[in-house]
């Protein structure tokens, strides 16, 4: 299906950092349009001056390009899309708010804040229907507002919304819902600074942009009678609208940050791949069917679509989440060719360089002292001991750590075991340094093939194990020693694999650390 007339924007406000369902609405639009071959905008929302926060921009638009969610027009900044900004566009509101204004469909009004906010005081001792505005000024004549605005007070203009009446409209994930006029409020268009409120903004934006398709955030649901009523006074033909489910924690309360990270950057900073977010954020409220979850980007383009959104709510799980995105670590092709995904057998083909990535994940996160630059020869060596071992790149800097840093930090007793005396202890060390001294082979050259360093990993093993049965000791306990000497922990990917991919200078030198802890117990 190709349908180049649809036209879909995104609009976030830089009130805050992105969140998952911020995100989230995005990516469904521009899935959508991608699938139609249409167009995807981006649009900022910033005529909220006093609420801007500073960062939210490059938070939002950097959480746009990490997970790979490009926009097609915008003004153009140094050969490339910048997005709209709303702040640029106030003339525009203004005099579709006069139109407004001109037509009868809005009014000026005067009221301070100081007596809206009596009003609802008044209204809640009253037990009435909250309204957030009364429509004290619909009915002003022209002597009282010439009154009014001689005195200095600057007027709002609000919409006057039909007192009776129903209002109608079609969701294409929830169908017909009606909502009664007499329960809207006047809502304002234009602050008294000049700056319009979302509402009109939205419309005539969607209008001059020509978006075809409003697919957002449910809570928007009850605005869009409001909106559908302006477009109605305009006398212009609304777009199609979709309301996508809210996303919800584990425990069905609304998603915060007590459910995880409070915005998408959090998730890059934690190691997560941009490819497995795609993925995980493209099923919260959207399926093909019960069972596929792995998808490429290409894949999810070429199957998505409205129809199969969910009315219901989204659950974000972060387990999950961190399932998908070791499904990718380990499935990655470091070298990616042009291949099938096979969504059954689980996996998808990632284009990035991961290792890449995973250098410059490893360059912020680990400690100051280790070497720099790392050395991308030694990092595709270790790159498959660990692999397996994780969920995301944030995990091998925090647990892996050992492969890069000079002296380990561990504490002593790791080396003691109950079975085993100190003496004991420092004998096995000792002697399987002799042997490591006495090796010949060359174990320590970086940039060694598989095949090369299985070798060295096979050599490592010929020589030590038969050392265990020499000293008395179960080759398991040999191991252990030896493993928390080399890495610092009792856990780790295979031994002699990791002492081949650490090289015999660092192995040594670290078997003697170990043995300067022993010698002062």
């Amino acid at each position: 299906m190709s349908d180049e007339s649809v036209r879909v924007r995104y609009a976030p406000s830089p009130t805050g950092y992105p969140h998952i369902g911020n995100i989230r609405t995005a990516l469904f639009n521009w899935l959508f349009a991608r699938h139609a071959g249409g167009k995807f905008i981006v649009r900022i929302e910033d005529t909220d001056q006093s609420r801007k926060v500073d960062g939210a921009l490059e938070s939002i638009l950097n959480s746009l390009r990490w997970i790979r969610v490009d926009w097609d027009e915008g003004p153009e900044v140094g050969g490339d899309y910048g997005p709209y900004f709303q702040s640029e566009r106030r003339d525009l509101y203004q005099k579709y708010a006069q139109q407004l204004l001109e037509g009868g469909h809005a009014y000026k009004c005067y009221c301070s804040a100081e007596r809206l906010d009596r009003m609802r005081a008044e209204m809640a001792e009253r037990k009435e229907s909250m309204r957030s505005y009364d429509r004290h000024c619909r009915e002003l004549n022209e002597r009282e507002r010439v009154e009014l605005e001689a005195g200095g007070t600057s007027p709002v203009i609000r919409f006057k919304m039909p007192l009776a009446g129903q209002t109608t409209f079609n969701d294409l994930i929830r169908g017909d819902i009606t909502f009664d006029n007499n329960e809207l409020d006047d809502l304002v268009l234009l602050k008294s600074d000049g700056y319009p409120t979302y509402h009109l903004a939205n419309i005539v934006d969607d209008r001059f942009m020509k978006i075809t398709h409003v697919m957002r955030a449910d809570e928007w649901l009850s605005s869009t009678p409001r909106h559908v009523l302006l477009y109605r006074a305009f006398d212009w033909e609304p777009p199609l609208f979709a309301h996508l489910p809210m996303i919800l924690g584990p425990d069905k309360s609304k998603l915060s940050k007590r459910h995880g990270a409070a915005s998408l950057i959090e998730y890059r900073d934690m190691g997560y791949l941009p490819e497995a977010m795609m993925n995980y954020l493209a099923l919260l409220g959207w399926a093909l069917d019960d069972k596929t979850e792995i998808f490429s980007q290409e894949e999810l383009i070429r199957h998505f679509s409205i129809r199969r959104i969910s009315k219901t709510a989204a659950i974000f799980n972060k387990d999950k989440l961190d399932w998908m995105n070791g499904v990718y670590i380990r499935n990655v092709v470091i070298e990616a060719p042009a291949a099938k995904v096979d969504s059954e057998a689980y996996t998808p083909v990632i284009t990035t360089d991961l290792i890449q990535q995973l250098m410059e994940f490893l360059d912020k996160h680990l400690p100051h002292e280790v070497n720099r630059p790392i050395s991308r020869e030694y990092v595709e060596q270790i790159w498959p001991l660990i692999r397996e071992r994780i969920t995301t790149l944030r995990e091998v800097a925090d647990n892996f750590d050992f492969f890069f840093i000079d002296e380990l930090v561990y504490e002593t007793d790791l080396l003691l075991d109950k079975k085993l005396t100190t003496d004991t202890v420092v004998t096995a060390l000792k002697a399987a340094l002799q042997s490591l001294t006495d090796l010949s082979a060359d174990w320590d050259r970086i940039g060694r093939d598989a095949e090369k360093l299985a070798e060295d990993a096979q050599l490592l093993e010929e020589v030590l194990r038969p050392l265990a049965a020499g000293l008395g000791l179960k080759a398991g306990e040999l191991f252990k020693l030896l493993r928390v000497a080399v890495t610092g922990s009792t856990a780790a990917p295979p031994l002699f694999q990791t002492m081949a991919a650490l090289g015999r200078v660092r192995c040594m030198k670290r078997i003697r650390a170990a043995l300067g802890k022993l010698e002062l117990v």
